[in-house]
C-alpha cells in the first residue's frame, strides 16, 4: 500500500513540474523582445560604421524580410532592400523606422481583435512597446512630451487589458473602450511623428505557431481550463488513494 501512494504522489510532483513556470514556455519567445526591432537597433550600428556596412545591414534585415513580408504585404520589404541596395542610409533608417510604427499598429490591432484572449494580448502588447522603445530615442530627441504620452498610453492599454487572476485571485476587469482610446492615442502620435498617410500594412495576421488571436498554449496558467485535466487527474489518484487505505484496515 505504501508503494502505491508513494507512486501516486510521485506521479502528481511529476504532472506538477510538467507544467513550466517561465514565459519562455510560450512560443512567442520573449515577450519583451520584439526581433524586427532588435534588428532596426543592430541595422543602425552597422549603419553608423565609418563607411556605413551595408553588405552587414542588409543581411541583418533579411533574417527578417520573410516575416514582415508575411504580416505587412511585400511592399515594407521591398522599399527598405532598395533603400539598402542603393546605400542610402537616411532612406535606409527612415524606411525602418517607419515600418516599425507599422509593426505597433499591428500589434494592437491584433489586441483589439484577441481582446478576451488576456495572455495573448499581454504578450502582444509587450511585444507592441518593445517595438516602441526603440523609435522611443528618436521621438524623444524631438518631442519629448510625445514620448512621455506614448508611454503613459501604453501604461492605461496595460491596465485596460484587465486581469483574469488565478481562481479568481487578483482579478481586475478589462475595458475594451479604453483600449481602444490609448491604442488610437498611440497610433495618432506614430503617425504624426513619423510622417505616414495611413497605417495600413496589409493583412493584420499572426501566424498560427506562433501569435495567433486566439490561440492559447496548454501552459497558460492563467487560464483555469488548463488546470481542469491536473484537477482530475489529482481527485483520481485521490480517490485511489482513500479507498486503498479504507480496504488496508
Amino acid at each position: 500500500m505504501k508503494k502505491a501512494i508513494f507512486f501516486c504522489f510521485s506521479l502528481i510532483l511529476i504532472l506538477i513540474n510538467g507544467i513550466p513556470m517561465t514565459a519562455n514556455a510560450y512560443s512567442y519567445g520573449d515577450p519583451n523582445e520584439e526581433k524586427v526591432a532588435e534588428v532596426y537597433k543592430e541595422m543602425q550600428l552597422k549603419l553608423d560604421e565609418d563607411p556605413p556596412n551595408f553588405s552587414a545591414a542588409t543581411s541583418l534585415f533579411e533574417t527578417v524580410k520573410e516575416e514582415i513580408d508575411m504580416h505587412m504585404g511585400t511592399e515594407p520589404g521591398e522599399v527598405i532592400m532598395k533603400s539598402l541596395e542603393e546605400e542610402d542610409k537616411e532612406a535606409t533608417i527612415e524606411n525602418m523606422e517607419k515600418l516599425l510604427v507599422l509593426n505597433v499598429a499591428r500589434r494592437l490591432e491584433s489586441i483589439e481583435k484577441s481582446f478576451e484572449e488576456y495572455d495573448t494580448s499581454k504578450k502582444l502588447l509587450a511585444k507592441g512597446y518593445a517595438t516602441y522603445q526603440a523609435l522611443s530615442p528618436k521621438v524623444g530627441a524631438s518631442n519629448p512630451e510625445t514620448d512621455k504620452a506614448i508611454k503613459a498610453d501604453f501604461d492605461a492599454a496595460l491596465e485596460a487589458l484587465g486581469n483574469p487572476g488565478l481562481f479568481g485571485v487578483g482579478k481586475k476587469p478589462s475595458d475594451i473602450e479604453i483600449f481602444k482610446e490609448k491604442k488610437e492615442e498611440i497610433l495618432n502620435a506614430l503617425q504624426n511623428e513619423f510622417d505616414l498617410p495611413n497605417l495600413e500594412v496589409g493583412h493584420f495576421t499572426d501566424t498560427e505557431e506562433e501569435e495567433g488571436p486566439g490561440k492559447k498554449d496548454w501552459t497558460d496558467r492563467s487560464n483555469i481550463r488548463n488546470w481542469i485535466p491536473l484537477i482530475l487527474i489529482v481527485a483520481v489518484i485521490g480517490t485511489i488513494v482513500v479507498i486503498g487505505i479504507k480496504r488496508s484496515r
